[in-house]
């Protein structure tokens, strides 16, 4: 006989008539006026509400990576509005779309790395042969090493620091701050190059620290960059360049081919 198909179940939130039911707390009285966006999505994704002490660390780290700029996700972003200025939320998912490896995406990469290194870790392991093991593995497989380095903000991530002292205030900062750190220091030794530990490693690390799920991590970077592709397609509302971007992109990248002809 074939077998019965399980039942289709959701425990994040439901509705009735005049009740709206989210996480077990009533949205009108429980919610609204008690907690603020960090901490509902904090609770949205675990189903707990922070601590005082999480909830300063989840917010600092969503702060950190709602803006970077003209990168590539912002520029697709304002691509996308100029050819479709009525789907604001198509622009956003184009920015989004570029979320990835190389940007956002190693603060997952950063979070795996340290939770694996540190799985069976009973507090008591050497983390700087923990650093090693680690570092040389990358090495060994010719893979880049999540969370370390950074094209522009050289020695420091002036970021880096910052998110470990409200860490240290918030007596956060554990062995996965302190492996992060240390993985830092290892991959400057065995690559002879400078390479600090980025904002995508701290956050990484401080992920770890208040015990987000892994497959969140990523996550915190959608949620936030949203809010900073909203920004962009506001600004380019009022000051546009796509357009600019556009014709002067289609002019340089042909301009060998009109001279030869």
């Amino acid at each position: 006989m074939p077998r019965e198909p399980k039942p289709i179940r959701s425990d994040i939130a439901w509705s009735t008539t005049d009740r709206i039911t989210i996480r077990g707390l009533d949205l009108p009285g429980e919610i609204l006026g008690h907690l603020d966006l960090a901490e509902f999505s904090f609770l949205q994704l675990t189903g707990r509400r922070p601590t005082a002490a999480e909830g300063r660390i989840y917010t600092a780290l969503l702060i950190t990576l709602v803006e970077h700029g003209l990168t590539p996700s912002a520029i697709a972003a304002r691509m996308t509005y100029a050819g479709a200025p009525e789907a604001m939320q198509a622009a956003v998912a184009a920015g989004l779309c570029g979320l990835g490896s190389v940007f956002v995406g190693t603060t997952e990469g950063s979070a795996n790395m340290l939770a694996e290194a540190l799985a069976d870790d009973d507090g008591t392991a050497d983390l700087d042969d923990v650093a090693r093991r680690v570092v040389s593995g990358f090495k060994e497989r010719r893979a880049i090493v999540p969370g370390v380095g950074h094209p522009l903000h050289k020695p420091i991530d002036p970021r880096t620091p910052r998110l470990f002292e409200i860490a240290e205030a918030e007596g956060v900062a554990g062995r996965y701050v302190e492996l992060m750190k240390r993985i830092g220091v290892e991959a400057t030794r065995t690559y002879d190059r400078e390479l600090p530990v980025n904002a995508t490693g701290a956050i990484g690390a401080l992920s770890c620290e208040i015990d987000l799920p892994l497959k969140a991590v990523r996550g915190l970077g959608v949620m936030a960059r949203a809010i900073g592709l909203v920004g962009h397609i506001l600004e380019e509302s009022e000051q546009p360049m796509a357009l600019q971007l556009w014709q002067r992109i289609d002019r340089e990248a042909s301009a060998h081919i009109r001279t030869a002809t």
